[in-house]
Parts: C-alpha cells; sequence; structure tokens
C-alpha cells in the first residue's frame, strides 16, 4: 500500500506502507541501532515519537518473546529502509511488518532513511504525520497542516502506572517512581534481589515514602522535564530522605529539583554507541541512549552538582552527583536494552548507597 511521511516544513517522504494502514502523527526521531528494533517499538521513551532507523535493513531476526521493553508498542510511528520479510532466528514467533499489523503501529518502508536523518540533523527534530493506505491519498497540504498542529504534551502520563505494583525480592527496598520505565531497569534490580515497588509519576513525596523505601529510583520516560513541574517538587522533598538514582529523564528531574536548567537537543541521542567520559577516571563508556533534551552545565555553577560524566560527541553533560547528599544520575541507560552492558555496575553503586545509608542490610548479589 502507497505510505508518505510528511514533514511539517512540507517535506515528503513517499513509500511504501507497512504495518497497519492508517494515520500517525508525532515527533519525528531517528535512532542509529544496527540492532534492538523490538526494544525501540515498545520501549516507552518514545512515546509520542515517530522512529526512523538508520540502518538500511531492519525485521532481519523478527520478533520474539523476551525483548519486549513493556507491555505493547510505544512508538507513534516507525520508518526503515527495508523490511526483512523472512526473520531467522530461532526465537522468532513474528515478522516485523506482523508485529506492527497486530499491534496497530502505522510503518513506512522503502525510503532513503539516511537522506531523511541528514536532513533532520540539518533541521533539528520536526513534527510529521505518517500515512498508509487510504490516508495516504489525502491532500497533501492537509497533512502538512496537520504536521503542524501535533502536540508532545503530557506523554509520562499515557506510559506511566495507573496504580502501584511490587515485584518481590529479598533486598533492599527500591521504589522506582514509573516515568516510562523500562522493563530491563526492572528486571536488573530483580537480578539484584531487590524488592521493588512501582508507583505512579503524580505521588507525592508521603505516598511514595509510605512504601517505605530504602532507596528511590527516578526511571526514565519521554517528553520535556520541564512540563513535570509537580514530580520536580516531589524529587526535591525526597533529596537526602533516602539515597536517589536518576536515569535519562529521571537525571533531568533531579538535576531540575536542584535548581538547573534543562534544554532541547538539536536532534537528540538516540543510538546504542554513544561515548561517554567518566571524568574522575578518564575511561570511557559506550552507552544507549534515547532523550531529546539534556541538562544546561552552565546551570550548574553554585550548586552542589558535580558533573561526573560528558558525551564525548557533543560535550553535554551524561551524569551528576550531589556533593554531599546520596544522590547521583546519568543521562544514559546503564541497563541498556540494546546496547553494551559497560554500565551495569551503577546500579551496585547505587545499592551501595542504599547500604551506606541502612547498614544492616545485607551485602546483595554483584550485578551481572
Amino acid at each position: 500500500m502507497e505510505g508518505l511521511l510528511v514533514l511539517e516544513d512540507g517535506t515528503i517522504w513517499q513509500g511504501k506502507g507497512i504495518g497497519a494502514a492508517g494515520l500517525a502523527m508525532g515527533e519525528v526521531v531517528f535512532n542509529t541501532g544496527m540492532t534492538g528494533y523490538q526494544e525501540v517499538l515498545t520501549d516507552p521513551s518514545y512515546c509520542g515519537q515517530i522512529v526512523v532507523m538508520t540502518y538500511p535493513l531492519i525485521g532481519n531476526y523478527g520478533i520474539n518473546p523476551e525483548d519486549f521493553e513493556s507491555l505493547g508498542p510505544k512508538v507513534t510511528g516507525f520508518v526503515v529502509r527495508e523490511h526483512c520479510r523472512q526473520p531467522s532466528h530461532w526465537q522468532a514467533f513474528q515478522t516485523l511488518n506482523d508485529y506492527l499489523w497486530a499491534e496497530g503501529v502505522v510503518g513506512l518502508a522503502g525510503i532513503d532513511t539516511r537522506a531523511l536523518t541528514r536532513h533532520l540533523r540539518k533541521h533539528g527534530t520536526l513534527r510529521g504525520v505518517l500515512a498508509a493506505g487510504k490516508d495516504a491519498q489525502r491532500d497533501r497540504e492537509e497533512l502538512v497542516t496537520l504536521a503542524r498542529t501535533v502536540s508532545l504534551a503530557g506523554l509520562v502520563s499515557k506510559v506511566t502506572t495507573p496504580q502501584p505494583y511490587r515485584i518481590f525480592g529479598g533486598g533492599p527496598r527500591v521504589t522506582v517512581i514509573d516515568l516510562g520505565v523500562k522493563q530491563s531497569i526492572l528486571e536488573h534490580l530483580r537480578w539484584l534481589d531487590c524488592d521493588i515497588t512501582v508507583v505512579p509519576a503524580h505521588w507525592d513525596a508521603e505516598e511514595i515514602m509510605d512504601t517505605d523505601p530504602d532507596g528511590i529510583l527516578l526511571s526514565n520516560g519521554p517528553g520535556d522535564p520541564t512540563e513535570l513541574v509537580d514530580l520536580v517538587h516531589t524529587t526535591r522533598e525526597l533529596l537526602g530522605v533516602r539515597p536517589l538514582f536518576g536515569i535519562c529523564l529521571g537525571h533531568q528531574v533531579m538535576a531540575l529539583a536542584l535548581g538547573a536548567r534543562a534544554f532541547k537537543l538539536r536532534y537528540g541521542h538516540r543510538g546504542a554507541n554513544h561515548p561517554v567520559k567518566e571524568l574522575t577516571t578518564g575511561r570511557v563508556y559506550i552507552t544507549s541512549q534515547n532523550h531529546g533534551y539534556a541538562v544546561d552545565e552552565t546551570s550548574l555553577q553554585s550548586k552542589h552538582l558535580l558533573v561526573t560524566h560528558k558525551n564525548l560527541n557533543d560535550g553535554t553533560v551524561e551524569g551528576l552527583r550531589h556533593r554531599y547528599l546520596p544522590a547521583f544520575s546519568v543521562q544514559y541507560h546503564p541497563e541498556a536494552a540494546p546496547g553494551p552492558r559497560d554500565s551495569r555496575h551503577l546500579f551496585q553503586r547505587f545499592l551501595s548507597l542504599v547500604r551506606g545509608h541502612r547498614p544492616e542490610l545485607p551485602a546483595g548479589r554483584v550485578a551481572p
């Protein structure tokens, strides 16, 4: 079936629709990962976005039951150069096209995704409309106008858990504030034998402390951190009360709670090969990233925040640590999924802070 991607600047990319027929609207972003498309599709941080994969062949190992990061796809739309119709993997139970169709995700194939990526790098991320089937026959100017109406507000409320839930374990009690948490984060905490309580993003400090946490984790998630005014206030109240670890959007929220500012990147960091330098050791980690905003380093002057990590591509802040309080954060994903496992030791660092706060807790397991 015919498919179109129409951007707010009037640019039109024509190809073949895959997955479901219909209309999808969102922010058009690109991901440079060579693998991990299943995790990308189901990562809540991609809520509200049409994701373009720069690697030219996607779907070659199909869809398997092990690599979902949430209960269903969270992307608004999906764009590839070529989708594999005959995947080869012993775990595959579905093709990419069949998965997109079954889940109602509009996709597009057969366009020059690298040219589209260069366009987004030059002009910055743009809002867009993905149309497949009958909707691709609509007036082009109407679709451009529609793209300009795309709203990216309130994304966290769409992916946070509506009710708290618990994953039982025998170790430290960790309360995860769910801004769009990936399953791999929870699985890693579970592997470390943590007793996990996942709570909605709108809970206040009193409700969170009622879960009796030994430590608090602010998860990844989608959207603009400056929208989360109530959560920033809640985080400010929690700092110093319990050890705190922020990941991705959680990193930005922690920084805002301590008086820093955040800004939108021109085209974000999305992929599994971003080099990050740890400033205290000089060691460079290859990291998995997915974010469109970053912490403004100039806003950290005279604050009690130390920059611990920096992105070697553009020099942006990738890690923070409070000088006195048991709180630190990273902009990237230490659980990876997909990506290298270089930074999984950060979960162990978090649990070390927790045990320092509660020395009677057991030593626990070593991170894999």
